[in-house]
C-alpha cells in the first residue's frame, strides 16, 4: 500500500495526518483497504509511509490488534516530500519476492474489486481498469489491444483512451522480478524522483505482456479532493446500509482527521 503522501489537495484536513487516515464513515481509509484485503485472505500487508509516519504506525498497531492473523510491516520513505511514488516502490523492492498486489493508498474499494483482480487469467502483470463515458485530465488513462495494455498515462489523447487504471496491480510468477528490475533501472535515470511507478508499467508494457482486468460494475473511488471524500463517505455508508447523510458516530480509538475549526 502506497501511503507516503500528505494529500495537499485535501488541506486543511490533511494538515496533521496523511490522507490514508482520513475518516471514511467511522474508519480510516487505510482500515477500509485492510478489511478488503483481509476478506480475500491476505496474511501480510506492507505499508509505505512518509508524511506523519507515526500516525500510520499507530493505526497499524490498532489494526494489528483487531486482525492478529495479518502481519503488518511499515517501510518509511524519507524522500516523500521531494519524490513521487516511484521512489516509494523502489524502497519496497526487497518485499517483491512473491506474488503481490500493489495499491494506491488513496483508493477506496471493497473485497469484490480485489477478488475480481485475483480471478483474472494468469499473467505476470495485471492492471485493474474501469471504464466510464468521459475521462478527465486527472485520470490515469490507458490504451488497450484487446485486454493487453499498450500505453498508460494522464496525457494520452482522449480519442485514444480505452479505460482508466484504478491504481491496483497484481504481480504473479515472473511479474515481481520484472517490476523489481525495472524499478532498479529506472531509479538510475535523472528524472526518477519525479516519476510515477505507472510509468514503469508503461515501459514494461512495451516489452512484455501486461494484461488488464476490468472491474466494471463494482464500486470504487479515488480520494484526491474534498468532493471525492464526500463521495467516499457516502459510498461506505451505503455499503453498511446506513444513511449517507448521517453524522458519523466514531469510536474513541478510531484515528480520524478534523478540520481546524473542529480541532481542540
Amino acid at each position: 500500500m502506497l501511503a507516503a503522501g500528505q494529500g495537499r489537495r485535501l488541506l486543511p484536513l490533511t494538515e496533521s495526518a496523511p490522507k490514508a487516515l482520513l475518516d471514511i464513515h467511522g474508519r480510516s481509509l487505510l482500515a477500509v483497504q485492510v478489511e478488503a484485503f483481509r476478506a480475500c485472505g491476505a496474511k501480510e500487508i506492507v505499508v509505505l509511509t512518509g508524511f506523519r509516519s507515526q500516525s500510520i504506525d499507530r493505526e497499524l498497531g490498532r489494526l494489528g490488534q483487531i486482525f492478529p492473523e495479518i502481519q503488518f510491516r511499515e517501510i518509511y520513505n524519507p524522500f516523500f516530500n521531494v519524490a513521487d511514488n516511484l521512489a516509494s516502490c523502489w524502497m519496497a523492492r526487497h518485499e517483491m519476492e512473491g506474488d503481490f498486489i500493489l495499491v494506491n493508498g488513496d483508493n477506496l474499494f471493497r473485497h469484490d474489486v480485489v477478488k475480481r483482480l485475483l480471478a483474472s487469467p494468469a499473467a505476470p502483470i495485471t492492471l485493474a481498469i474501469d471504464r466510464k463515458p468521459v475521462y478527465d485530465e486527472d485520470d490515469m488513462k490507458v490504451m488497450l489491444d484487446g485486454t493487453r495494455l499498450t500505453e498508460i498515462g494522464k496525457r494520452l489523447p482522449l480519442d485514444t483512451v480505452d479505460a482508466e487504471s484504478i491504481g491496483m496491480i497484481l504481480f504473479r510468477g515472473k511479474g515481481p522480478g520484472l517490476f523489481r528490475q525495472a524499478l532498479e533501472k529506472t531509479m538510475l535515470e535523472p528524472d526518477a524522483l519525479r516519476r510515477w511507478y505507472l510509468s514503469v508499467i508503461g515501459m514494461l508494457a512495451r516489452q512484455v505482456d501486461v494484461q488488464t482486468a476490468s472491474i466494471e460494475g463494482l464500486e470504487w473511488c479515488e480520494v484526491d479532493v474534498p468532493l471525492d471524500l464526500q463521495h467516499a463517505r457516502g459510498m461506505v455508508a451505503s455499503w453498511a446500509g446506513a444513511d449517507p447523510s448521517r453524522k458519523n458516530d466514531l469510536p474513541e480509538d478510531t484515528i480520524r482527521l478534523v478540520s481546524k475549526s473542529d480541532s481542540p
